[in-house]
Protein backbone atom coordinates (compact mmCIF):
# COMPACT_ATOMS: atom_id res chain seq x y z
CA UNK A 1 0.00 0.00 0.00
CA UNK A 2 1.33 3.57 -0.77
CA UNK A 3 0.47 6.29 1.90
CA UNK A 4 -0.15 9.89 0.42
CA UNK A 5 0.17 12.61 3.23
CA UNK A 6 -2.28 15.00 2.78
CA UNK A 7 -0.95 18.08 5.04
CA UNK A 8 -3.82 20.64 6.40
CA UNK A 9 -1.96 23.71 6.10
CA UNK A 10 -4.85 26.64 6.57
CA UNK A 11 -7.54 27.15 9.29
CA UNK A 12 -10.26 26.42 10.32
CA UNK A 13 -8.95 22.67 10.13
CA UNK A 14 -12.39 21.19 10.06
CA UNK A 15 -13.57 22.74 6.84
CA UNK A 16 -10.35 21.53 5.01
CA UNK A 17 -10.98 18.09 6.76
CA UNK A 18 -13.90 16.65 5.57
CA UNK A 19 -12.86 17.67 2.40
CA UNK A 20 -9.60 15.43 2.89
CA UNK A 21 -11.15 12.80 4.76
CA UNK A 22 -13.69 12.90 1.41
CA UNK A 23 -11.01 12.25 -0.66
CA UNK A 24 -9.72 9.62 1.34
CA UNK A 25 -12.58 7.27 1.28
CA UNK A 26 -13.49 7.46 -2.13
CA UNK A 27 -9.35 6.91 -3.25
CA UNK A 28 -9.63 3.96 -0.68
CA UNK A 29 -12.68 2.62 -2.53
CA UNK A 30 -11.69 3.23 -6.19
CA UNK A 31 -7.89 1.55 -5.63
CA UNK A 32 -9.25 -1.22 -3.50
CA UNK A 33 -6.99 -0.06 -0.42
CA UNK A 34 -3.45 0.09 -2.93
CA UNK A 35 -3.14 3.90 -2.24
CA UNK A 36 -3.64 5.18 1.44
CA UNK A 37 -4.34 8.74 2.31
CA UNK A 38 -2.44 10.21 5.91
CA UNK A 39 -4.14 12.95 7.00
CA UNK A 40 -2.01 15.41 8.70
CA UNK A 41 -2.23 18.82 10.59
CA UNK A 42 1.05 20.95 10.25
CA UNK A 43 1.95 20.26 13.97
CA UNK A 44 1.34 16.31 13.55
CA UNK A 45 3.58 16.69 10.04
CA UNK A 46 6.15 18.48 12.00
CA UNK A 47 6.46 16.09 15.39
CA UNK A 48 6.19 12.66 12.98
CA UNK A 49 7.62 13.07 10.12
CA UNK A 50 10.41 16.54 10.45
CA UNK A 51 11.96 15.80 14.31
CA UNK A 52 9.34 18.15 15.53
CA UNK A 53 11.01 21.15 13.63
CA UNK A 54 7.78 23.51 13.14
CA UNK A 55 6.45 23.96 9.91
CA UNK A 56 4.20 26.36 8.40
CA UNK A 57 1.56 26.84 5.60
CA UNK A 58 4.63 29.11 3.92
CA UNK A 59 6.53 25.90 3.83
CA UNK A 60 4.13 23.60 2.08
CA UNK A 61 4.81 24.48 -1.57
CA UNK A 62 8.22 24.01 -0.70
CA UNK A 63 7.65 20.30 0.72
CA UNK A 64 5.77 19.16 -2.13
CA UNK A 65 8.03 20.29 -4.14
CA UNK A 66 10.84 17.92 -2.47
CA UNK A 67 7.97 15.15 -1.97
CA UNK A 68 7.59 15.01 1.39
CA UNK A 69 4.25 16.08 1.15
CA UNK A 70 2.16 14.84 -1.46
CA UNK A 71 -1.25 16.75 -1.42
CA UNK A 72 -3.22 19.77 0.11
CA UNK A 73 -5.21 22.57 -0.45
CA UNK A 74 -3.98 25.89 -0.88
CA UNK A 75 -6.00 29.64 -1.40
CA UNK A 76 -5.89 30.29 -4.74
CA UNK A 77 -4.43 33.96 -3.83
CA UNK A 78 -1.43 32.33 -3.02
CA UNK A 79 -1.48 29.97 -6.34
CA UNK A 80 -1.52 33.29 -7.97
CA UNK A 81 2.06 33.80 -6.54
CA UNK A 82 3.05 30.76 -9.69
CA UNK A 83 -0.01 31.13 -12.22
CA UNK A 84 -1.49 34.87 -12.49
CA UNK A 85 -4.16 33.82 -14.59
CA UNK A 86 -5.68 32.58 -10.73
CA UNK A 87 -5.92 36.03 -9.42
CA UNK A 88 -8.76 36.85 -12.19
CA UNK A 89 -11.02 34.76 -9.71
CA UNK A 90 -10.57 37.23 -7.36
CA UNK A 91 -12.18 40.01 -10.07
CA UNK A 92 -15.13 42.17 -8.01
CA UNK A 93 -18.62 40.64 -8.74
CA UNK A 94 -17.33 38.09 -11.15
CA UNK A 95 -19.66 35.55 -10.84
CA UNK A 96 -23.08 36.00 -10.55
CA UNK A 97 -24.06 32.87 -8.32
CA UNK A 98 -23.06 29.53 -7.18
CA UNK A 99 -24.31 27.40 -10.50
CA UNK A 100 -22.36 30.52 -12.95
CA UNK A 101 -18.98 29.55 -10.34
CA UNK A 102 -19.60 25.63 -10.68
CA UNK A 103 -19.72 26.25 -14.20
CA UNK A 104 -16.55 28.02 -14.60
CA UNK A 105 -14.71 25.87 -12.02
CA UNK A 106 -15.59 22.68 -13.31
CA UNK A 107 -15.26 23.35 -16.80
CA UNK A 108 -12.79 24.23 -19.31
CA UNK A 109 -11.66 27.37 -17.84
CA UNK A 110 -11.58 25.75 -14.37
CA UNK A 111 -9.35 22.92 -15.68
CA UNK A 112 -6.56 25.31 -17.76
CA UNK A 113 -6.50 27.33 -14.24
CA UNK A 114 -5.37 23.81 -12.37
CA UNK A 115 -3.15 22.98 -15.24
CA UNK A 116 -1.96 26.08 -15.70
CA UNK A 117 -0.61 25.27 -12.09
CA UNK A 118 2.19 23.26 -13.51
CA UNK A 119 4.00 24.68 -15.84
CA UNK A 120 5.22 27.14 -13.30
CA UNK A 121 4.77 25.50 -9.65
CA UNK A 122 5.49 22.16 -8.09
CA UNK A 123 2.15 20.86 -8.04
CA UNK A 124 -0.74 20.14 -10.19
CA UNK A 125 -4.05 21.54 -9.22
CA UNK A 126 -7.25 19.02 -9.35
CA UNK A 127 -10.08 20.75 -8.08
CA UNK A 128 -11.48 24.18 -6.97
CA UNK A 129 -13.00 24.13 -3.64
CA UNK A 130 -14.74 27.20 -1.64
CA UNK A 131 -12.81 28.04 1.30
CA UNK A 132 -16.04 29.62 2.60
CA UNK A 133 -17.95 30.97 -0.41
CA UNK A 134 -18.56 34.73 -0.99
CA UNK A 135 -16.09 36.92 1.70
CA UNK A 136 -17.74 39.07 4.17
CA UNK A 137 -15.89 41.50 5.80
CA UNK A 138 -15.25 41.60 9.50
CA UNK A 139 -14.92 45.07 10.47
CA UNK A 140 -14.94 47.57 14.06
CA UNK A 141 -18.04 49.70 11.66
CA UNK A 142 -20.86 48.91 9.42
CA UNK A 143 -19.58 49.43 6.13
CA UNK A 144 -23.42 49.52 4.14
CA UNK A 145 -22.23 52.58 2.32
CA UNK A 146 -19.23 52.81 -0.60
CA UNK A 147 -18.46 55.82 1.21
CA UNK A 148 -17.65 54.10 4.40
CA UNK A 149 -14.43 52.17 3.16
CA UNK A 150 -12.96 55.25 2.63
CA UNK A 151 -10.11 56.12 4.99
CA UNK A 152 -10.68 52.04 6.63
CA UNK A 153 -7.24 50.23 7.10
CA UNK A 154 -8.79 47.03 5.25
CA UNK A 155 -7.00 44.09 5.09
CA UNK A 156 -6.74 42.03 1.99
CA UNK A 157 -4.44 38.78 0.77
CA UNK A 158 -1.86 40.06 -1.67
CA UNK A 159 -3.73 39.31 -4.97
CA UNK A 160 -3.19 42.21 -6.89
CA UNK A 161 -6.90 42.66 -7.96
CA UNK A 162 -7.99 42.48 -4.18
CA UNK A 163 -5.84 44.93 -3.56
CA UNK A 164 -7.03 47.14 -6.47
CA UNK A 165 -10.60 46.49 -5.04
CA UNK A 166 -10.08 47.95 -2.25
CA UNK A 167 -7.90 51.33 -3.05
CA UNK A 168 -10.71 51.99 -5.53
CA UNK A 169 -13.13 52.49 -2.66
CA UNK A 170 -10.82 54.55 -0.48
CA UNK A 171 -9.45 52.21 1.54
CA UNK A 172 -6.00 52.31 2.98
CA UNK A 173 -5.38 48.63 1.56
CA UNK A 174 -3.08 46.47 4.40
CA UNK A 175 -1.51 43.23 2.32
CA UNK A 176 1.05 42.00 5.27
CA UNK A 177 -1.44 40.76 8.04
CA UNK A 178 -2.34 37.27 7.39
CA UNK A 179 -5.81 35.99 7.14
CA UNK A 180 -5.70 34.38 10.77
CA UNK A 181 -3.95 36.84 12.14
CA UNK A 182 -6.56 39.71 11.93
CA UNK A 183 -8.04 40.17 15.66
CA UNK A 184 -4.33 40.44 16.37
CA UNK A 185 -3.88 43.02 14.08
CA UNK A 186 -7.18 44.92 14.59
CA UNK A 187 -6.07 44.53 18.18
CA UNK A 188 -2.68 46.43 17.75
CA UNK A 189 -4.29 49.02 15.36
CA UNK A 190 -3.11 48.00 12.19
CA UNK A 191 -6.24 46.85 10.74
CA UNK A 192 -9.71 48.05 11.22
CA UNK A 193 -11.03 45.59 9.30
CA UNK A 194 -10.48 42.46 6.74
CA UNK A 195 -12.00 40.12 4.14
CA UNK A 196 -12.58 36.66 5.50
CA UNK A 197 -15.83 34.20 4.80
CA UNK A 198 -18.85 33.53 7.11
CA UNK A 199 -17.43 29.47 7.86
CA UNK A 200 -14.25 31.76 9.62
CA UNK A 201 -15.81 34.54 11.58
CA UNK A 202 -16.84 32.52 14.22
CA UNK A 203 -13.78 29.85 14.76
CA UNK A 204 -11.35 32.24 14.55
CA UNK A 205 -13.56 34.69 16.81
CA UNK A 206 -13.52 37.34 14.21
CA UNK A 207 -17.03 38.34 14.89
CA UNK A 208 -16.15 38.71 18.80
CA UNK A 209 -13.21 40.55 17.96
CA UNK A 210 -14.91 43.25 14.95
CA UNK A 211 -18.18 43.08 16.45
CA UNK A 212 -19.62 43.59 13.01
CA UNK A 213 -19.75 41.28 9.86
CA UNK A 214 -20.51 43.00 6.64
CA UNK A 215 -21.59 40.77 3.95
CA UNK A 216 -20.58 42.35 0.60
CA UNK A 217 -20.61 39.32 -1.69
CA UNK A 218 -18.05 41.04 -3.62
CA UNK A 219 -16.25 38.09 -4.81
CA UNK A 220 -15.35 34.16 -3.76
CA UNK A 221 -12.84 32.93 -1.73
CA UNK A 222 -11.22 29.67 -3.41
CA UNK A 223 -8.93 26.86 -2.69
CA UNK A 224 -7.65 24.18 -4.47
CA UNK A 225 -6.77 20.61 -3.87
CA UNK A 226 -3.48 20.18 -5.04
CA UNK A 227 -1.15 17.36 -5.44
CA UNK A 228 3.15 17.08 -6.03
CA UNK A 229 3.50 17.90 -9.77
CA UNK A 230 6.63 14.85 -10.01
CA UNK A 231 4.34 12.80 -8.03
CA UNK A 232 1.53 12.92 -9.97
CA UNK A 233 3.28 12.49 -13.17
CA UNK A 234 4.88 9.20 -11.99
CA UNK A 235 1.18 7.59 -11.11
CA UNK A 236 -0.61 5.62 -14.26
CA UNK A 237 -3.11 7.10 -15.78
CA UNK A 238 -5.99 5.32 -14.32
CA UNK A 239 -4.26 6.53 -10.63
CA UNK A 240 -4.38 9.45 -11.91
CA UNK A 241 -8.38 9.55 -12.91
CA UNK A 242 -9.08 7.91 -9.28
CA UNK A 243 -7.11 10.76 -7.61
CA UNK A 244 -8.75 13.86 -9.90
CA UNK A 245 -12.28 12.09 -9.32
CA UNK A 246 -11.97 11.83 -5.59
CA UNK A 247 -10.74 15.47 -6.00
CA UNK A 248 -13.25 16.74 -7.83
CA UNK A 249 -16.40 14.60 -5.44
CA UNK A 250 -14.78 15.95 -2.20
CA UNK A 251 -14.86 19.91 -3.90
CA UNK A 252 -18.48 19.45 -4.82
CA UNK A 253 -18.79 18.29 -1.44
CA UNK A 254 -17.11 21.45 0.60
CA UNK A 255 -18.83 24.21 -2.11
CA UNK A 256 -22.51 22.59 -0.98
CA UNK A 257 -21.24 22.99 3.08
CA UNK A 258 -19.38 26.12 3.16
CA UNK A 259 -23.21 27.27 1.56
CA UNK A 260 -25.35 25.20 3.76
CA UNK A 261 -23.94 26.75 7.01
CA UNK A 262 -24.24 30.53 6.01
CA UNK A 263 -27.63 30.95 8.02
CA UNK A 264 -26.90 28.67 10.89
CA UNK A 265 -23.84 31.04 11.33
CA UNK A 266 -25.40 34.38 10.90
CA UNK A 267 -28.36 33.17 13.26
CA UNK A 268 -25.48 32.07 15.72
CA UNK A 269 -23.82 35.69 15.02
CA UNK A 270 -27.25 37.67 16.05
CA UNK A 271 -27.76 35.47 18.74
CA UNK A 272 -24.27 36.56 20.46
CA UNK A 273 -24.68 40.60 19.32
CA UNK A 274 -22.84 40.41 16.53
CA UNK A 275 -24.36 43.04 13.54
CA UNK A 276 -24.66 41.40 10.31
CA UNK A 277 -24.77 44.07 7.68
CA UNK A 278 -26.04 43.92 4.32
CA UNK A 279 -25.56 46.91 1.58
CA UNK A 280 -28.97 48.23 -0.21
CA UNK A 281 -29.17 47.48 -3.90
CA UNK A 282 -28.38 50.81 -4.64
CA UNK A 283 -25.07 50.96 -2.40
CA UNK A 284 -23.93 47.29 -4.45
CA UNK A 285 -24.17 49.06 -7.61
CA UNK A 286 -22.38 51.79 -6.67
CA UNK A 287 -20.01 49.28 -5.62
CA UNK A 288 -19.81 47.55 -8.81
CA UNK A 289 -19.19 51.18 -10.46
CA UNK A 290 -16.43 52.03 -8.33
CA UNK A 291 -14.22 49.04 -9.80
CA UNK A 292 -15.58 48.37 -12.82
CA UNK A 293 -13.02 49.97 -14.10
CA UNK A 294 -10.75 47.22 -12.64
CA UNK A 295 -12.13 44.82 -15.63
CA UNK A 296 -10.63 47.28 -18.10
CA UNK A 297 -6.96 47.38 -16.34
CA UNK A 298 -7.01 43.38 -16.38
CA UNK A 299 -8.75 41.95 -18.88
CA UNK A 300 -5.61 41.89 -21.38
CA UNK A 301 -3.38 41.06 -18.17
CA UNK A 302 -4.73 37.31 -17.86
CA UNK A 303 -4.30 35.17 -20.31
CA UNK A 304 -6.01 33.77 -23.18
CA UNK A 305 -9.02 36.36 -22.18
CA UNK A 306 -10.27 34.25 -19.65
CA UNK A 307 -12.32 37.28 -17.85
CA UNK A 308 -14.04 37.62 -20.61
CA UNK A 309 -14.68 33.98 -20.87
CA UNK A 310 -15.64 33.95 -17.20
CA UNK A 311 -18.56 36.57 -17.95
CA UNK A 312 -19.75 34.82 -20.85
CA UNK A 313 -19.89 30.74 -19.07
Amino acid sequence: MKTIRWVIAHEPIDLFLRAAERFKAQVLEQTNGALDIEILSLTEYSNKYNNGEKVTKHDLLRLMEEGVVEASQMYTTWLGDWNKDMYALDMPFLFRDHDHADKVLEGEIGQSLLDGLKVQSPVQGLAFTYSGGYRVIPSEKELDTVAAFRGMNIRTSKSPVAVDTFKALGANVVDSVELEEMNEAHSAGIIDGGESTYVRVLPLKQAEQFGTVNDTAHSLFLTSIIVGKEFYAGLDENTQKVLKDAALDAARLERKESVEQIDGIVDQCKAQGIKIVKMAEDETVKFKQATAHLYDKYMTVFSDNIIKKIQDA
